[in-house]
C-alpha cells in the first residue's frame, strides 16, 4: 500500500529563493504557518504572523520552530522570491493526490479581490479559483491583474486541474463559446449564469421563460429560507427541450437552461430578482 504523503512533503522539492545566510527560517516551517493561517482565515502577513505566534505550540506538534516564528516582512520576502508556477503545479498535485470525488459534484469557479494584499505600489491581488463545493477545497488558483482578465484567466485555469465528470459552475463573466467549449473538452458538464454579454441568447431564454403558453407544464423546483426578518423565496424553472434554441446558438455541450427567481420579502419591502442559466 502506498504511503500516505503530507502536506508538506509535497513541497520538499521547491527551491528557497533565500539567500543561505537568512535562512533562519526552514520552508516547511514557513509554508505550515501560512497554510494553518490562511484556512483559518488571515489576509494578510501581519495576520498571518500574528496566527503563527498565538498557536506555535499548536505548530510545535509537527516542526520544531527552534526560531520561533518569522516576522511579517520575512513571509512577504520568501513568497515574493518563490517561483509562483512550480508552487502552483506542487499545491495541484497536492489536492489530486487526495482523490476527491468530482463524479456530479459542483467545481464553482469565480473571481476574488483579496483584501489587505496591496503591497506598496502593487494593486491587490485578484485570484481566479476553482472551488469543489462539497468538498469545500480549493482545486487551484491563477492570478490575474484585474476582476476584467477573468475571462483570460478561466481557460489557464481549467487547463490545470482534472475535471472529469464534476459540474463546472461560472458566472456571467465566464459565459462563452471557448470557455464552454474547455469545459466539455475536459469532459465536464457546465452550469453558465447568462446575462447580457451573451445578448441575444440571453434574449431567447428570457422571451421563452416569460411566455405562460411555452412555459406551462415545465419542471418548477421551489425553495423557501427565513431569517433576519426576511424570507426568500426561490423558484427554479428548467428544460430540456431546447432544439428550438440549438438551431439558434451553436453552443457545445448545451442540454438545458433553466430561470432561477427569488422573491426576497421583509415586513415592508419586496424584492424579485431573476437569473438565467
Amino acid at each position: 500500500m502506498r504511503e500516505e504523503i503530507g502536506l508538506i512533503d509535497y513541497f520538499e522539492g521547491i527551491e528557497d529563493p533565500r539567500v543561505e545566510r537568512t535562512k533562519l527560517y526552514p520552508v516547511g516551517e514557513i509554508l505550515l504557518t501560512t497554510f494553518s493561517a490562511v484556512i483559518c482565515g488571515a489576509e494578510g502577513w501581519n495576520d498571518v504572523e500574528m496566527f503563527g505566534q498565538s498557536k506555535i505550540e499548536f505548530l510545535r506538534k509537527y516542526l520544531p520552530f527552534k526560531n520561533g516564528i518569522p516576522s511579517d516582512d520575512t513571509f512577504r520576502r520568501f513568497f515574493r522570491c518563490l517561483d509562483h508556477k512550480k508552487f502552483q503545479a506542487m499545491f495541484i498535485e497536492w489536492v489530486e493526490s487526495l482523490n476527491l470525488d468530482l463524479d456530479q459534484k459542483v467545481i464553482a469557479i469565480d473571481g476574488k479581490t483579496s483584501r489587505r494584499t496591496h503591497d506598496g505600489a502593487k494593486k491587490a491581488l485578484h485570484l481566479v479559483s476553482a472551488f469543489a463545493a462539497e468538498s469545500r477545497m480549493v482545486l487551484g488558483q491563477v492570478k490575474t491583474e484585474e476582476k476584467s482578465n477573468e475571462i483570460k484567466a478561466i481557460p489557464e485555469l481549467l487547463d490545470l486541474l482534472h475535471l472529469e465528470k464534476g459540474i463546472v459552475s461560472i458566472d456571467a463573466m465566464g459565459c462563452q463559446k471557448k470557455i464552454a467549449q474547455k469545459i466539455i473538452s475536459k469532459e465536464a458538464d457546465y452550469i453558465l449564469s447568462l446575462k447580457g454579454n451573451q445578448s441575444t441568447l440571453h434574449e431567447d431564454i428570457r422571451l421563452f421563460f416569460e411566455d405562460e403558453s411555452l412555459t406551462k407544464g415545465l419542471e418548477r423546483h421551489q425553495s423557501v429560507d427565513g431569517g433576519h426578518g426576511r424570507i426568500e423565496t426561490r423558484i427554479c424553472t428548467t428544460t430540456a427541450d431546447i432544439e428550438w434554441l440549438k438551431v439558434r446558438h451553436d453552443w457545445e455541450g448545451l442540454q438545458s437552461i433553466a430561470r432561477i427567481e427569488s422573491i426576497t420579502e421583509s415586513h415592508d419591502t419586496s424584492c424579485r430578482h431573476v437569473r438565467y442559466f
